[in-house]
């Protein structure tokens, strides 16, 4: 299995609970999603080079797609993008309705 493959598994469960949160009218914030994935990705792009660079991780090349960001594979970035959408989804759908700010309740 790639890690383009593994990496499309886990987004798609991402992409489903963030789909129950906006059926479900409980959708967190999404530009604070958003504000948060710009320097979360940056620091993923600093470290991700530094590990694939000095030699503490490797990829096997057979497995990656190809495309990189430094030395870093591509594939690497989509982990910080699955936690920085499914935590505050899973906090949203999880939190009790009382405790959701007036503009989130359903009308």
């Amino acid at each position: 299995m790639t890690y383009l493959l593994l990496n499309l598994a886990f987004l798609a469960v991402v992409a489903l609970v963030a789909v129950a949160t906006l059926i479900a009218r409980r959708a967190p914030r999404w530009r604070v999603i958003a504000l948060t994935a710009i320097p979360l990705v940056v620091l993923t792009a600093v470290f991700d080079n530094v590990l694939v660079g000095v030699g503490i991780v490797a990829y096997n090349p057979h497995l990656i797609s190809g495309l990189r960001l430094g030395v870093a594979p591509v594939e690497d970035f989509a982990y910080a993008i699955a936690a920085v959408v499914l935590l505050p989804c899973l906090w949203s759908l999880l939190m009790p309705r009382s405790t959701l700010r007036p503009t989130e309740h359903p009308r």
